[in-house]
């Protein structure tokens, strides 16, 4: 039973009705609804037996979803579906139980199969793990993003056309982790107080700035093939093309994600807009989507044959094998900057790996970020060596002031003894001064 509500209120959180309500504080209100109604009647069950020959039987009982009814002995009482789960889910169907000598018995057939969906424990268990994989995943590369975001902008040698573009896929991958951790938060939460004050305003802007982050970071992801693969093909002034950059990064998105909020309001504006029956909306954003991907796997293809070709020229020293080597490793660091892991089950139908493109996309995609930041910025060697910089002139900045605190110490010590010295003898000479005198 647990498991059903936790199902339901987690994963599930279809709007009732359209209204001013949050979708998933619609369930519980109604579950409220119906468990304040099933308490009143079998309160007032109880005061109608209270004083009078009670026949052994099973009590009235809210099992926090259904309501059943005092029973006899040896009798099945079958009710519908409750009133929360038909609406979610919108199945009809019966369930029953038995009153035992034991009490009530459990119920028969299973609520889960009858009233909800089809989700076994191992599927719940599964959509748990990846949950909490990529809210870690989120969680490591917002702060490591966050870290090398901070590198790149505070040391001025590092300011470039290239590590521009990396500091804007930084700010991309750190707003897109957290959309994603503001959006579980609104739509997933379970404990915050449900009100009737209108929350689905708030609800629909957190997915409107979760769309716009998500396609940016893809573009940026698009823009960063794009300025690698040029400088590789054609030489160009850098600055010049910067401009355009930021347009397809930032610009683009917002096109698109305008777009799907008029889609949404004309074709589809039913509750927090997370309901994506109609596909128009949905392929607004996940068209340009897939056509960046397409472009930066195409682009991906290019520079690895680029690379082979200069490594094959024989003005290139070394073997095959550190060639190879050095193909090898170029490919693995293109591969998180140009997001390459996507076009694995990009083709693929929903239907067919569902499970793994869920565990792919969401649980180890999270991680992306992360893989960049380390890749770009903290093992890059221009960085490496800015920080190796700070960090010997903090130590001899630190020495140099030991150092004079010391020698100033010294120094006051020094003329302390002096001074005392300068006393004493002065005392001498008055003392044989008057000695003298006496004589």
């Amino acid at each position: 039973m647990r498991s059903l509500l936790f199902v339901t209120a987690c994963f599930w959180t279809c709007p009732l009705m359209v209204d001013s309500r949050h979708p998933t504080c619609n369930f519980m209100l109604e579950v409220e609804k119906d468990q304040a109604e099933c308490l009143k009647v079998l309160r007032e069950e109880e005061e109608e037996t209270t004083g009078s020959y009670k026949e052994p039987g099973c009590k009235g009982v809210w099992d926090n979803i259904a309501c059943w009814e005092r029973a006899e002995i040896g009798e099945t009482i079958t009710i519908p579906c409750p009133r929360a789960l038909k609406a979610v889910f919108g199945r009809n169907g019966n369930i029953s139980r038995n009153c035992t000598s034991a009490g009530w018995s459990e119920i028969f057939p299973n609520i889960t199969s009858v009233c909800g969906s089809d989700t076994s424990q191992d599927k719940l268990v599964f959509y748990l793990v990846v949950q909490t994989l990529y809210t870690l995943g989120h969680s490591l590369s917002l702060i490591a993003l966050t870290t090398g975001s901070a590198i790149l902008c505070l040391f001025r040698k590092l300011h470039c056309t290239r590590n521009y573009i990396h500091l804007n896929l930084f700010f991309s991958f750190i707003l897109r982790a957290v959309a994603v951790l503001v959006k579980d938060d609104i739509l997933f939460n379970r404990t915050s107080q449900c009100s009737n004050q209108p929350s689905l305003v708030g609800c629909k802007a957190s997915l409107v700035f979760f769309q716009y982050f998500i396609m940016a970071n893809f573009f940026w992801l698009l823009v960063e093939g794009l300025y690698l693969h040029t400088l590789l093909v054609v030489i160009f002034s850098e600055n010049r093309h910067f401009i355009v950059y930021l347009f397809i990064g930032w610009g683009l998105p917002t096109v698109f994600v305008f777009a799907w909020v008029m889609m949404r309001i004309y074709l589809e504006d039913s509750g927090c807009w997370e309901r994506n029956e109609n596909p128009i909306p949905n392929w607004v954003i996940n068209g340009p989507i897939v056509f960046s991907i397409m472009v930066n796997f195409i682009l991906f293809i290019s520079i690895i044959r680029i690379l082979v070709q200069k490594l094959s020229c024989p003005d290139v020293g070394g073997n095959d094998q550190s060639q190879y080597r050095r193909l090898a490793k170029s490919t693995l660091l293109l591969i998180p900057l140009f997001g390459i892991h996507y076009v694995v089950f990009v083709s693929l139908s929903e239907s067919i790996a569902q499970d793994y493109k869920i565990f792919f996309d969401l649980a180890l995609g999270s991680f992306q970020g992360l893989v960049v930041s380390i890749l770009y910025c903290f093992l890059n060697s221009e960085v490496q060596g800015e920080l190796k910089r700070k960090w010997r002139s903090m130590c001899l900045n630190c020495r140099l002031s030991r150092d004079q605190h010391s020698n100033s110490n010294y120094a006051s010590g020094n003329g302390s003894e002096h001074m005392v010295q300068f006393h004493r003898n002065s005392r001498t000479q008055s003392i044989l001064q008057s000695e003298t005198t006496v004589l």
